[in-house]
Parts: structure tokens; C-alpha cells; sequence
């Protein structure tokens, strides 16, 4: 900690020193931060602004942030998943998410500067409170990402001695019904300490807080709504936390705790959803410059291209060239978008099918045509590396199925979503548009799930109310919530969210999923959606399919094209070898397999060739093996029962071990 905190101070220190002689004379640097530092609003400003790099925004190259729902049914990225594949996960020796160096940070400054705000040390103003109340949210932030991935996790508020035994005793696991609420404890916290209107642009504010909590609160909800009855739940039958005699005296309701958290879900994200109209545009929230006139924008990263280093990143250049960047959306995401008159696909007249794209494109969700790059789409001004030029602007022409992994689509429907045609930022150009990181439609998604789920299935005025804001700003025809709800069939749908467990769900709770999925496209979240609501237990025998390559749009790769809209390509496009699967050269889906591509089933040697199949047992992941050696009840013993640690359920304490069933 000592350590850390000087890197943070020494900035400062070399900055306030006006001679050699003088830093000479200061106390040695490793006393510091506990005698000279956290004192003042710059020290605070800059402490907390160091942990902003925990959030998920564009950086580096590939698709940033719009390629992170590739670990779902969302999206499919060059490789598999192998979560998703028997016998490729297994217990580490060292490391994962069992790591408490954020928290430890968090502690530290929150354990140091609210004494120091509280006794006058400090100066009181809000511009101090409010860098208080960040902290506050980022050890909210960091404990939501324990209780996502392990559930039980112990809940250490001070800083801890370097001891063992200090440290045995801090690593006992609280059941994850108490770090859930924990992390609402923390982010009421962080509430009531930060400004509406933060201290500078692009920092954390109150709203931001009454989000995360949202998330949070809808997340154990409905975790324990239906993974109730499992050793996955605080309580349920084979939960492990039952053999630890400092947990003998633990009692649940879960049926209390459900409604708890619901309520608390549904609360907060109305706190959001009304202090922020939906932006007009869809599109611009992703694909803009700034979004400081943003009212749906909550946090967002700004780029500069011109400091020094400069901060950017290489997303549009991979969206112009052709759409490629190791993601593309598949054939089950496509097929949720609606009509544009709120019919179901299967339910409508309209629905052209899905032979060539045009077909697929044919009177859908405008939401659709934002995230899905269509041939015609203009990718670019000024084409350079983009294949389909006509008088020097680039089109988007065919996905790239066959090319490098970096620069694929595997599955045929290639990500639109943060397009701009600035050919300024095309490819191996650096980039500056915004990336978002919390943005307020999802507190209406929020609200409405919560609602649902409260009242069995009816929604009150204000879920009908933020359910049409999303769907009107989407494009879908108005007033037909109910039109689509009447016409769904939940058997005929293409999602694995329309189960939970082995159930399927209402119409009306799908269709509040569907939204969700729709709206938050390419944006990260599916994959914990997926697991709350359990609809991975039907992930079984499961292949990742994408567009329909063999009915007509394996001609755009075989036949030159002489035109596109209309016009002339400046150049032929080059013809391009379907190779099918069962050579080992091949580069796409054999046609026997059917129509549709499927990425993972080209190489016999892929570990998904025959599909993916979910262990639940993989809800949780394990903890790895060193961590128990470290926690046993003697320093230095084999015996590894003794950790205070328990395993999650389903996985041994065993480096390199399988969980059950794999």
C-alpha cells in the first residue's frame, strides 16, 4: 500500500520541491503519504482519478468496448469462448478475481480522508465530499465485480495488518445476499456524498451512483429469484458456505431478500430515469466526438488525439474497413429485432426472411441499421484500405469472413455501432470518438425489469412510460407495447433468455428482455444478464450460427460485382474462394451443416466444431489454489481443508482441476 500511494505522491512531491537540497532534506518518501499526502483537493482529485481506469472504455486496437458481449449469444469473436466448452476451464494455481489490491486503495483513502473531513484536517466543501463519495463508488464498483463472478466474498472495510493470521481472518467469505447489500450500503454512500454536477467534466456524479446500484440490486435479485434451490444461493442445497463454523449462525429468508433487492433496483433507476431524457439520436451517442450536450450520458471518455502522449484509440478504422475486428453479431441477435411496427418477425407479413441483407433489413427496428452494417451503408468518405470504392467514398459491400482474425467477422453481420465516415479516423488511423460508459436508458430497462418482476408480470405507468421512450426514440411504430407482447410466442424465439433455468418465461418479461437485449447491444452487459437470469442451462449442444451464407450471399465473395446502388466500383472486387469445412485450408461452414454460417464449425480441430455446451457449475468461477494454501489453519500447512476459504460449488481445491460434469 505504501508503495502505491508513494507513486501517487512522488508527482507531487518533485513538483512542490525547489531545489535539490530541498527534496533531499524531506522525510524519506516511504513516509509520505500517512504524514504529508490526502491533505488538500488536489491530493483527493488525483487519488480518486486514478481509479477511473477500472471502467471498460475503447482503447488499443480492435472494436474497444463493442466487442465485449463476444463471451454471449450476442456476438461470436474469431476463437470460441471457452467457458463455454467442456474440459477448457480449469482451477488456477495463482491469481484470479480472489484479488483485493483495488480494495485496499479504496480503504485506504476512505479510511484516511473521512476522519481527516470529519475533524476539520480537511477542508469540508463539496468539491472534498464528493471525491470522498467516488470512492465510495469504486470500492461499490470493484465489490460488484467479486459478487458477479464469485458470489460469497469477504467484506473488509479497514486496512489489514501484514500478518497471517490478520489476513486468515480477513479472508472469511460473507455470503453474497450481505455483499450485495454491502454494495448498496457503499453506493448510498457514494449518493450522499457526491454532486449532481461533478468538480470537473467527465467525473462520476450522483446519478451515476443511483445506476450502478440499479444494476446491482437487479443483479442479486434476480440471481436469487432463479437460482434459488441451488448451492449457488446463500442457504440453498450444497451451499458450501454451510461447513464453515463461523457462518453456522447465518439465516436467510430468500424470498425477502428477492423483494429487497427488487425494490431497492427499482427505486434507484427511477432516480435516473427521471433526471434524464432518452438523447434523440440513437447512433450518436456511440459514434461522436463529445457528448457534453448528452442528457442520456452519464459518464463517458473523452479522446484527444493532440496531448502529449495522446489519448485514443483504433475502433473506427476497424469498423470502416469493411466491419471487421474479430466480432460480429449472430443469427439469434439479428432475428430479436422487431418489425418496425412491433410485430415479431415469425408473427409478421412483412418479414422478407433473411437470403440477402436487404431481405434481413426489409422493415425492422431502425435499431437494426445502427448496429448491423448493411451493403450501401457508406463506411467512409475517403476510402483507403475499405474494399467497395466508388468515386473514391468506401461502402460497405460484404463482411469480411475470410480474412485474419483481427480483421474478420466470423459471423456475416458485422458491428456498425460507433461508425463514423471521418476518414480522419479510418483504418490504422487513430480515433476520438466518445466511449460511453454509463448511460441512462439502461435505468429504464432497469425500472422495467424490476417492476415486472415485482408484480408478477403487470407494469405500472412509469415502466409503460420509459418502455415508450426507448422504443419511439428507437423507431418502433408508437403505442404497440401490447400489439407486440399479444403477438409473442416465446417458443418460436431464437434467445436463450426466453428461458430461466428450464422454464420459459411470460411474453411480457421476454419482451422486457428483448428490449434490453436490443438497446444494449454491443455493449457488454449480455453475458451477466444471461447468468442472473440462468438461461444458460439450455446452452447445450448449442452452435454459434450468423448470416445466411449459401442461399445467396456466398455470390458476393464468388461473382464480381459491377455495381452498388447504382454505380460503379472505381476497381472489380476481387473474387474470393469459399473453401468449405473438411479441408484444411477451409474458411467457411460447409452448406450440409445448412445455410446459416457457423464460425466455430470450419476446423474439425476447433474445440467448438461441435458446439457449445454450458456447465453450471460455471455461474461461478473458482477460486484458485493458492489462496487456500495461504488461509489454512497453521502457516505453512498441506492440509488445505483448514482455509477459512470454501471452494464455489462444483470445483476443487486442485490446481488444474475440471469442475463436475466437465
Amino acid at each position: 500500500m505504501k508503495k502505491q500511494l508513494y507513486i501517487l505522491a512522488i508527482g507531487f512531491i518533485a513538483l512542490a520541491s525547489s531545489s535539490c537540497n530541498d527534496f533531499l532534506d524531506r522525510e524519506p518518501l516511504d513516509s509520505v503519504p500517512t504524514s504529508q499526502y490526502l491533505f488538500n483537493e488536489n491530493d483527493l482529485s488525483a487519488y480518486t482519478a486514478n481509479m477511473y481506469g477500472i471502467f471498460p472504455v475503447h482503447a488499443g486496437y480492435g472494436l474497444g468496448t463493442f466487442n465485449d458481449d463476444n463471451d454471449s449469444d450476442n456476438q461470436a469473436g474469431s476463437s470460441p469462448n471457452d467457458l463455454f466448452v467442456k474440459g477448457q476451464t480449469r482451477v488456477a494455481q495463482n491469481g484470479g478475481d480472489w484479488d483485493f489490491g483495488n480494495i485496499r486503495t479504496a480503504n485506504y483513502f476512505i479510511n484516511t480522508v473521512r476522519p481527516r473531513l470529519e475533524n476539520g484536517e480537511i477542508e469540508n466543501s463539496a468539491n472534498n465530499n464528493h471525491y470522498l463519495g467516488e470512492m465510495y463508488f469504486f470500492r461499490a464498483y470493484i465489490y460488484a465485480e467479486k459478487l458477479i463472478s464469485l458470489g460469497d466474498f469477504p467484506i473488509i472495510k479497514e486496512m489489514i495488518a501484514d500478518n497471517y493470521d490478520a489476513v486468515r481472518e480477513a479472508s472469511k467469505r460473507r455470503p453474497r445476499n450481505e455483499v450485495a447489500r454491502f454494495i448498496i450500503s457503499d453506493l448510498d454512500s457514494a449518493y450522499h456524498y457526491m454532486s449532481a454536477t461533478p468538480p470537473m467534466t467527465n467525473r462520476l456524479t450522483k446519478d451515476c451512483a443511483a445506476l450502478l446500484k440499479s444494476r446491482i440490486a437487479l443483479f442479486e435479485g434476480t440471481w436469487e429469484k432463479y437460482h434459488k434451490g441451488t448451492n449457488r444461493v446463500p442457504g440453498g442445497p450444497g451451499w458450501p458456505g454451510a461447513d464453515k463454523d463461523y457462518l453456522k449462525d447465518f439465516t436467510i429468508n430468500i424470498e425477502e431478500e428477492i423483494n429487497y433487492f427488487l425494490t431497492q433496483a427499482k427505486e434507484a433507476a427511477q432516480i435516473v430515469a427521471d433526471n434524464h431524457a432518452l438523447d434523440a439520436s440513437y447512433s450518436k451517442l456511440f459514434n461522436s466526438q463529445s457528448l457534453s450536450s448528452s442528457t442520456e450520458a452519464l459518464l463517458w471518455k473523452q479522446y484527444d488525439g493532440t496531448m502529449t502522449p495522446a489519448v485514443n484509440h483504433f475502433v473506427v478504422g476497424y469498423i470502416q474497413r469493411n466491419g471487421g475486428g474479430n466480432s460480429g453479431f449472430t443469427r439469434s441477435m439479428v432475428e430479436s429485432f422487431l418489425m418496425q411496427d412491433g410485430t415479431p418477425i415469425y408473427a409478421s407479413s412483412d418479414y422478407q426472411g433473411d437470403k440477402t441483407y436487404e431481405n434481413v433489413a426489409h422493415g425492422r427496428d431502425p435499431r437494426l441499421l445502427d448496429n448491423v452494417l448493411i451493403p450501401g451503408d457508406l463506411l467512409t468518405t475517403s476510402a483507403t484500405m475499405t474494399e467497395a470504392k466508388i468515386d473514391k467514398a468506401g461502402y460497405y459491400y460484404r463482411t469480411p469472413i475470410t480474412e485474419i482474425s483481427e480483421n474478420r467477422c466470423p459471423t456475416g453481420y458485422s458491428i456498425k455501432k460507433g461508425l463514423t465516415t471521418d476518414p480522419e479516423q479510418g483504418p490504422t488511423l487513430p480515433a476520438t470518438t466518445a466511449s460511453v460508459v454509463f448511460r441512462a436508458a439502461e435505468a429504464y430497462l432497469n425500472y422495467m425489469e424490476a417492476d415486472c418482476e415485482l408484480n408478477n408480470g403487470n407494469l405500472d405507468a412509469n415502466s409503460m412510460k420509459y418502455w415508450e421512450a426507448l422504443r419511439t426514440r428507437g423507431g418502433i411504430a408508437p403505442n404497440t407495447i401490447q400489439h407486440t407482447i399479444d403477438l409473442t410466442d416465446v417458443t418460436k424465439e431464437n434467445d436463450l433468455a426466453r428461458y430461466s433455468g428450464e422454464n420459459l418465461v411470460s411474453s411480457t418479461l421476454y419482451n422486457i428482455r428483448r428490449e434490453r437485449r436490443i438497446e444494449l447491444a454491443a455493449e457488454g452487459l449480455r453475458f451477466e444478464d444471461l447468468k442472473r437470469w440462468r438461461s444458460l442451462d439450455m446452452m447445450q449442444n448449442y452452435h454459434v450460427q450468423g448470416f445466411n451464407l449459401w442461399d445467396e450471399n456466398y455470390k458476393r465473395y464468388a461473382t464480381p460485382d459491377a455495381g452498388l446502388n447504382g454505380s460503379n466500383f472505381d476497381a472489380p472486387l476481387n473474387v474470393i474462394a469459399l473453401k468449405e469445412s473438411g479441408a484444411e485450408d477451409s474458411n467457411v461452414s460447409a452448406k450440409a451443416d445448412g445455410v446459416y454460417m457457423m464460425p466455430y464449425r470450419v476446423l474439425t480441430n476447433n474445440i467448438a466444431f461441435n458446439g457449445y455446451n454450458w456447465n453450471p457449475n460455471k455461474y461461478l468461477n473458482p477460486i484458485a489454489f493458492d489462496h487456500f494454501r495461504l488461509t489454512t489453519a497453521e502457516e505453512g500447512s498441506s492440509d488445505y481443508t483448514t482455509s477459512v476459504i470454501y471452494q464455489n460449488p462444483g470445483w476443487k481445491i486442485e490446481t488444474n482441476s475440471l469442475p463436475e460434469g466437465d
